[in-house]
């Protein structure tokens, strides 16, 4: 974590605005969450882009996941990675493979489309920008809309990724975060 405690405490349930409190049920609600209750309108209109994102995306979940993992790793996002690395247990993706992606699109083992994926996604990180060899590289796997929907993953990740190191949201208590080498 790049901060050992939080510059904002995630709010308590009982502090959580009535509206955004309904969202969630009564299931537990994460850090980022609680955290990101600080601003309810923001945070009820951030939720509408990162559903389209998370939920509704024209990416397969593998696909999904894999350049969340690498966005959050390029962004040295713990919090992000963490979250996401359960995800990405549950869309096809080894425990391996998400120890690999730390090695980028350059470590053995990634088939054409997955290097490309997670090129793509350290470009967008680096540069804000996917070069023509590696968009040329995605045309032959993805259609317009998953490209777009790449691009926007990413983006969305990197945002995501900038507010939970800046406001130093932590893990939830026994979550394993980045990869021990």
């Amino acid at each position: 974590m790049r901060l050992e405690k939080p510059r904002l405490d995630p709010l308590e349930i009982d502090e959580i605005d009535g509206e955004v409190r309904a969202r969630f049920g009564d299931g537990k609600i994460l850090n980022i969450f609680r955290t990101l209750a600080h601003h309810p309108k923001l945070m009820t209109r951030w939720l509408v882009f990162g559903n389209h994102i998370l939920a509704k995306n024209s990416l397969s979940a593998r696909d999904r996941e894999l350049a969340i993992l690498r966005t959050g790793w390029q962004c040295q996002a713990e919090y992000e990675w963490a979250q996401h690395a359960e995800i990405a247990l549950h869309s096809d993706i080894s425990p391996e493979e998400i120890e690999r992606v730390c090695q980028g699109p350059d470590a053995e083992g990634w088939s054409e489309k997955e290097v490309a994926l997670l090129r793509a996604a350290d470009e967008l990180v680096d540069d804000a920008f996917i070069t023509d060899e590696t968009w040329n590289a995605l045309s032959a796997f993805y259609n317009k809309q998953q490209l777009m929907d790449l691009v926007f993953t990413v983006g969305q990740y990197n945002l995501v990724s900038m507010a939970l190191n800046t406001l130093g949201v932590q893990l939830e208590e026994g979550v394993q975060g980045f990869p021990k080498s």
